[in-house]
């Protein structure tokens, strides 16, 4: 059994010290689209292996990269005029006992989908080019990983790395989340479809005072003028500031596209509510952990959780694994007011035995008290690990 560490905090608590920095990719942004598109594959093999050889096989699919097209948005329409690349890169097994699997033809496939289902205005048939480049991995990995499907043992860990999770969100970590899934909800959307997907938010605490900074990108065919971008960039605004101060008591200010220069007309304008089309490019694993947000003040793994297989990668296991304990610790232990999770594993070794796993809590009564109980958390999230597969599959976890 895995050595569970349970220790006291001593630190000073994040949201009590004078300044705190927290951010949010939304769906979007080019970076969370690698994330999406690399975690949608990993799904899709993963289900597909099942169908068709009774088991997941080996894959890690956890490389994409976006090179932004060339558009020209004018207010009241626009256009594309050179098409968004998208590379799809990864080692996936494509064959078992002479059966293949076209395994670059289901990439192509899954990212047109998922591209249709979420970016509104961005046509996966004209604004896209889908590149896979997957080929099969190592033949020691694979190894590795079939040591234990061939024996119906516990997973193996295919790499020495370690997972991170912290609980629970405070003031400005959940301000910066809700504020991106608000603005990209249903209900937004359909009452203002010039706010594209592509909105970022950063969130910025000194003392109490929030500075809430949105980048949205409007599409362009909603947008009559300037006036009207003017009047709806404002409009995103007064929303965003009556949702804040819904979440929170402390004193907020809210800015919306900033980089704006209306006397030049220059203003954040898109064909297809993505900085894809032209202005950025994205990269799996520079966006938002696994919790959703990018928090530097917290403990963080520069893991790239999205596209690894959901089996015995400890870079995506250990991270969603860590963010439970934490968050369990919390709400089952009236005690403890905040918990963080640390967890790192040795390649090779059952996933359930990490060389540790040391949770650390922030309590005023004694440790003895509650130390069993903490310990009793983390041993029953650690010796279901091996089933958390199945939740990665139903999409429980959100990695992008």
């Amino acid at each position: 059994m895995a050595k569970v560490v349970v220790t006291k905090m001593t630190f000073e608590p994040v949201y009590t010290q004078q300044a705190e920095i927290v951010e949010r990719k939304g769906v979007g942004h080019p970076d969370t689209i690698c994330d999406s598109l690399a975690e949608e594959l990993s799904v899709e093999l993963s289900r597909i292996y099942i169908e068709e050889f009774g088991a997941i096989m080996h894959h890690n699919v956890d490389k994409a990269l976006l090179v932004g097209g060339v558009a020209e948005p004018i207010f009241g329409g626009g256009e594309v005029k050179v098409p968004i690349e998208i590379y799809l890169v990864g080692r996936a097994v494509d064959e078992v006992n002479g059966k293949r699997l076209p395994v670059e033809d289901i990439a192509v496939d899954v990212a047109k989908r998922w591209i249709g289902d979420n970016i509104r205005n961005l046509d996966p048939e004209k604004h896209v080019v889908i590149k896979p480049r997957i080929k099969p991995g190592s033949r020691d990995l694979i190894d590795l990983f079939m040591r234990f499907q061939r024996r119906r043992e516990v997973p193996l860990a295919n790499d020495t790395s370690f997972g991170v999770g912290f609980a629970p969100l405070d003031d400005l970590e959940r301000v910066v989340l809700e504020t991106e899934r608000f603005l990209n909800s249903s209900e937004v959307k359909e009452n203002h479809p010039e706010i594209g997907e592509d909105v970022k938010v950063m969130g910025v605490r000194v003392g109490n005072k929030i500075r809430i900074t949105v980048a949205c990108a409007f599409v362009s065919k909603y947008v009559s003028n300037l006036r009207d971008y003017l009047d709806k960039k404002e409009a995103v605004r007064e929303r965003v500031m009556d949702l804040v101060s819904r979440l929170t008591d402390k004193e907020v200010e809210v800015f919306v596209n900033t980089a704006d220069d209306p006397d030049s007309g220059s203003v954040y304008i898109t064909v297809t509510g993505t900085s894809a089309e032209q202005g950025d490019d994205g990269q799996v694993g520079r966006g938002n952990r696994v919790n959703g947000l990018i928090t530097p003040y917290r403990p963080m793994s520069l893991e790239a959780a999205a596209g690894k297989n959901p089996v015995s990668h400890i870079g995506k296991i250990y991270n969603v694994v860590a963010n439970i304990i934490a968050d369990r610790v919390v709400r089952e232990i009236e005690e403890v007011e905040e918990a963080y999770c640390y967890m790192v594993s040795q390649i090779g070794r059952p996933i359930n035995e990490p060389q540790v796993c040391d949770v650390k809590v922030r309590t005023s009564v004694d440790l003895k008290g509650i130390e069993e109980e903490v310990r009793k958390i983390a041993e029953e999230e650690l010796s279901a690990m091996p089933e958390t597969w199945k939740r990665f599959l139903s999409r429980e976890f959100s990695v992008a």
